[in-house]
Parts: structure tokens; sequence; C-alpha cells
């Protein structure tokens, strides 16, 4: 999964009912596999979001990220779906537009939910490695708080 590490408009501009946020070198960059990729504008440069419906309308937009030798080419529906561009999209639109985008209660329950599921796994997982580990004191100290 990708990460945006910064994401900041060079230029912004509202259209009747579109919002083009254009981005240049250094406002805008990646983390693919801890390594930090910067964009490149020599294709797609630019976001344009429908303000009524707050849709993204160009996602075909190739995007290109770079370092050193090596390049990232993705189409913007693409970034959407496996980075969280969405939510710094939406940092942006509310401070733009001084939208309040609000989170349905049900989503926040649903996402705490989640989370604690995470987190009694990954509590199960450290328990399992302290026993194939033979770690007595990490198991000691990850069940004397079951008890």
């Amino acid at each position: 999964m990708l990460s945006v590490q910064r994401m900041t408009p060079f230029f912004t501009s509202q259209e009747d009912f579109r919002l083009r946020l254009v981005f240049a070198y250094q406002y805008f960059s990646i983390i693919k596999g801890g390594e930090v990729y910067q964009f490149v504008p020599s294709e797609g440069k630019e976001i344009v979001v429908n303000v009524k419906s707050l849709q993204v309308e160009n996602l075909g937009e190739v995007f290109v990220f770079q370092r050193g030798s090596k390049f990232i080419r993705l189409p913007l529906y693409q970034l959407l779906l496996i980075s969280d561009l969405h939510l710094h999209l939406s940092t942006i639109l509310e401070g733009t537009l001084k939208l309040k985008i609000e989170v349905p209660e049900v989503v926040i329950e649903e996402a705490g939910l989640l989370i604690a599921q995470l987190e009694a796994e990954y509590y199960d997982r450290m328990i399992d490695y302290a026993l194939e580990t033979k770690n007595r004191s990490l198991f000691i100290q990850l069940t004397e708080g079951m008890l």
C-alpha cells in the first residue's frame, strides 16, 4: 500500500462547481516500501473535484512519481484505491471550500470495532511469538494483563 507523505496544491481555482487542484514539484510525494517518491508533472498534474458531489472527475489522469532512476506511473483512480489520498483530499477540501465533512457515527463505530479486532489479533500473535521464541518474560508480561 502507498501512503501520501505530502500533498499541497501549488495552485487552486474554482470554476462553477469544479475545483481544480494543480500540483508541482516538491508539493506532492508518496511513500512506497519505505522509500519517498517525488511527484513529477510530466503527464497529469491536476485533480478536478466536483464540489456538489465531492467526486473526483478526472480519474484517468496519470500521475508520475520518481525516486532516482525509478518511476511509478499511477492513474488517479488507482492512486485513490491503493493509498490514503482521499484523506488528504478531504483535508484540502475542508480548508479550501470551508466545508466540514462529517463522518457518520456508524462508520466511526465500525472503525472502532475493526481496530479493536486488529489489536486483539496482534496481541494473540505477540503471545504466539513469545511462545515460539521461548521468551518467558514477554509471555508473562503479555498474559498478566489478561487475568
